[in-house]
């Protein structure tokens, strides 16, 4: 039964949200027009402040409509059909919240909402100027899931479309337009991860955090206030760096944990939309750094504060119009929004280059000389290697929008985006890396010390020497253990190495001066330990499983395969690199289960997500199930359970790849599952595995017949006939009333373990049926035939197959933990650098002198006017 009801709520309050916006955006203008900064005309500025919260309420309130609508599964709606299903947690439900594009612009414009209410109320003097160009914002955000048509044009896309108005073709609808699914599409396998609960929530508060310095920029080219809007606009520009950073790095690990590729960061086109706004924003909060220091770099400021927010816009149009469909496994689909993105960010694009070219002569510049001794000349190199690095990334990434563009007006494009495009983004970006982390030392410590070659050489003296003796140590141990070292990897380790210390000296420096501690320091070490191990985890990543068998093992299989895995049959162990290696069977997850639980144990019904337990299902001291309990399962993903072994130690340990066979998504989707030590990682993945969907290509029964108690030898196993007993009516049989079903327990013993085996003999309408059960283990079927109760025999089938069996991919990842480290330092240090400002703008407030009229007695005060 359709319900509408709650979409037609949810549909409203877009609309009102809106209508909202557009009068705070106007109203808020009319408050700062023709206003010195900090003045107000308060009835514009009344009507402006309802209208956000009105708006901000209206967006709540959509957010509560949508996820009801995903939580209730209520597919009736497209949005919920195509996103959800029956079986998901709550926790992936979240997920499915913004998989779409109209739930992941409503977890954007939230997010500018609660950014919008902290201005209102900690920067009350920039209140107006600042507000009109976030509601301003809003009203185009908002726009993009309005969902209506005016005059033929559409105008967003609404989350609340039924799904027969979506898929009007289908013919299910023409015959009953009020046809429900009883189940969703479900959530893509691969965000069905709790990195993807946390992971856009993240990234998308990154990307609102860059509108709020655009916001204080644009506020002050419009007020004339060109220096007084970078001290407010620096600390939250920190915080949009560290959110925004730290939010890439949770993408990083993502791709890390979750796919199978074997590293963290794949320089995808939508990657890199990301990463460009980010080296743009760390290199404005640079630029603030040197204004609010020297009165330096003001316009470079304004530039690079205005552009990290225009290319933020730009990711947008990039990721959602459609243009990287063929580029980007991550891209959105169009919907059809394309024109109305470029108009977004055409508006502003107009808005803030019109305003700085208006201002542009009148934005101070310094006469102050710049020489190689002055720490801020090092600071702005710094700052130009990062907007060269995202100018590099930027243009390739286009590659698309050219050819789009081109053809639009009837030209052919030849361009492409690079064959190896790891190779080609690397080979640039690792010099970035390099100048900055040698250029983060250099500056730092010059930041911190007199301006003279003197003071400079004695700073550097001793982290330079620790850095070639460090440098100089591990070049001999990479060569004591055979391995190869480029020039350019001495480079990168280097380089790496002097950010580090360079840096460390500089915080150890200040600590023994019990000066507050540089958050750019620790930051600094935090990118330069990054650099460090994406060196040694990219660059001496080791794969384990090589195949030293000589064979092939199968000509269906690419040469990587033959060449780069183990072939693993299972509970036979095998060696691997400095490891015995075992597959040891298939397991499921069972919510509610801290554990994976074995399929052994498992009885398969006609629901694909319930099982009953053939035996007590006990994990710990702790009894979940009893045999014949039923239970849920989760049966998309299989996880494969192998066990390493050390040779040299003994010391084991368990891992758990998840595999799906998913046609749709190219077969086999596997992910992996990680081992980590202190030095490095155990990166292993399912490469292939017999294949689900098909027929497993059964021997010619064999039919054996025996009584109780009798043993039966099949290949190199036996299984001993312990009886019959009474089949469970919850097997999944349906039994009724005059039916009869009769199981037979078998014991096989297998080389390393026994198996219950219970085939199920049925009489039903004086038809008789079997259901047979399988050992996978050891490729073995038993069915029960038949029963003479006369002689006390029975007849059982017997068929064999292949034994199960999984080809392993392993790769040992060095010192990957500085990757880690490192991202969680540089968290650290722009956290630091965020308390730091916000400290000195109390101490700058406290210290202003308390207007005279406030510190008269009440008596002299002049009387207040009575109305």
């Amino acid at each position: 039964m359709l319900n509408t009801f709650i979409g037609d709520f949810g549909h409203l309050s877009i609309i009102v949200a809106f209508v909202a916006a557009t009068v705070a955006a106007y109203s808020y203008f009319m408050a700062a027009r023709n206003q010195p900064l900090g003045e107000t005309d308060a009835s514009w500025l009344r009507i402006a402040r309802g209208s956000f919260l009105l708006h901000g309420a209206a967006v709540v309130s959509v957010i509560t409509c949508l996820f009801i609508i995903i939580h209730s599964h209520r597919y009736e709606y497209y949005y919920a059909w195509s996103h959800s299903s029956n079986h998901l947690p709550v926790y992936y439900m979240i997920s499915c919240f913004w998989e779409g594009q109209e739930g992941s612009f409503l977890l954007w414009i939230f997010w500018h909402v609660c950014l919008g209410l902290a201005i209102m109320r900690f920067n009350r003097k920039w209140e107006a100027p600042v507000m009109a160009v976030f509601a301003f914002v809003q009203l185009f955000l908002t726009s993009m899931i309005l969902g209506v048509v005016l005059l033929n044009v559409k105008i967003g896309s609404s989350p609340f479309i039924l799904l027969r108005d979506f898929l009007t073709d289908l013919p299910v609808f023409k015959l009953n337009p009020n046809f429900v699914p009883k189940d969703g599409t479900g959530l893509n396998p691969l965000l069905q991860n709790y990195w993807m609960v946390i992971h856009p929530p993240t990234l998308f508060l990154g990307f609102a955090l860059t509108l709020v310095p655009f916001a204080f920029a644009i506020a002050g080219l419009w007020k004339g206030e060109l220096t007084k809007w970078v001290k407010p606009a620096l600390p939250w520009a920190l915080f949009g760096g560290l959110v925004l950073g730290v939010g890439i790095m949770m993408g990083a690990y993502w791709a890390y944990e979750t796919l199978n590729f074997g590293g963290y960061w794949n320089w995808d086109p939508v990657e890199n939309a990301v990463y460009i706004p980010w080296l743009v924003l760390v290199a404005s909060v640079h630029g603030m750094v040197l204004w609010r220091r020297s009165k330096t770099a003001l316009r470079t400021s304004f530039v690079l504060v205005i552009t990290t927010f225009l290319l933020v816009l730009y990711a947008t149009f990039l990721t959602r119009s459609g243009v990287l469909g063929n580029a980007s496994v991550h891209s959105f689909t169009d919907l059809g929004l394309s024109g109305q993105l470029i108009v977004y960010l055409a508006a502003f694009v107009v808005l803030a280059i019109g305003l700085l070219w208006y201002r542009w002569k009148e934005i101070p510049i310094t006469d102050k000389e710049l020489t190689t001794y002055n720490s801020e000349l090092w600071v702005f190199v710094g700052a130009t290697v990062l907007c060269l690095g995202a100018f590099q990334v930027l243009v390739t990434t286009s590659i698309p929008v050219y050819n789009a563009f081109l053809g639009f007006v009837g030209i052919k494009s030849n361009l492409a985006l690079p064959a190896d495009q790891i190779a080609h983004y690397t080979k640039f970006q690792l010099w970035m890396g390099v100048l900055i982390a040698l250029l983060s030392g250099i500056a730092q410590v010059m930041w911190w010390q007199k301006n003279d070659k003197e003071s400079l050489t004695n700073s550097l003296t001793v982290p330079g020497i620790l850095t070639l003796l460090g440098a100089s140590l591990i070049i001999l141990l990479v060569r004591y253990n055979k391995l190869q070292i480029s020039p350019v990897y001495i480079v990168v380790l280097t380089a790496g190495l002097f950010g580090v210390l360079a840096n460390l000296s500089m915080v150890l420096t200040l600590v023994k001066r019990k000066v507050s501690l540089s958050g750019g320091g620790v930051a600094h070490i935090g990118i330069a330990l990054m650099l460090l191990g994406i060196l040694a985890s990219a660059g001496y990543s080791n794969i384990i499983s090589k195949n030293s068998s000589g064979l092939l093992y199968s000509r269906e299989f690419t040469e990587e395969i033959n060449r780069d895995n183990v072939l693993l049959w299972r509970n036979e162990s095998a060696p691997m690199d400095g490891y015995d290696v075992s597959y040891t069977g298939q397991y499921f997850e069972v919510p509610g289960l801290p554990e994976y639980v074995n399929k052994e144990v498992l009885f398969r019904t006609d629901d694909e997500y319930k099982a009953l337990a053939r035996a007590d299902i006990k994990q710990g001291d702790k009894v979940y199930y009893k045999a014949g309990d039923t239970l849920n399962i989760l049966p998309e993903n299989t996880y494969y359970r192998v066990e390493y072994k050390d040779k040299k130690t003994g010391e084991a340990f368990v891992l758990y790849p998840r595999a799906q066979a998913n046609e749709e998504m190219g077969g086999l989707l596997a992910s992996p599952d990680i081992k980590k030590f202190l030095t490095h990682d155990i990166y292993s993945h399912i490469a292939a595995t017999p294949d689900p969907n098909k027929e497993k290509d059964w021997s010619e029964v064999k039919e054996h017949v025996l009584s109780v108690g009798d043993t039966l030898f099949v290949n190199d196993y036996f299984g001993v006939f312990r009886g019959v007993e009474p089949a469970h009516e919850t097997a999944g049989l349906g039994l009724k009333k005059g039916d009869l079903a009769i199981q037979a327990d078998f014991m096989v013993y297998g080389e390393k373990k026994q198996y219950h085996v219970h085939p199920v003999f049925v009489v039903r309408n004086r038809l008789i049926g079997r259901v047979p059960d399988e050992v996978e283990d050891i490729g073995l079927r038993l069915s029960f035939v038949n029963v003479d109760p006369t002689k006390g025999k029975f007849t059982f089938g017997v068929s064999t197959t292949q034994k199960d069996y999984i080809i392993l991919k392993a790769m040992q990842k060095p010192f990957i933990n500085l990757l880690w480290s490192g991202t969680l330092l540089m968290a650290v240090g722009f956290g630091m650098a965020i308390v730091r400002r916000r400290r000195e703008a109390r101490e700058t407030v406290a210290a202003i002198p308390e207007p005279a009229t406030a510190r008269r007695p009440r008596a002299l005060r002049q009387p207040e006017k009575v109305a």
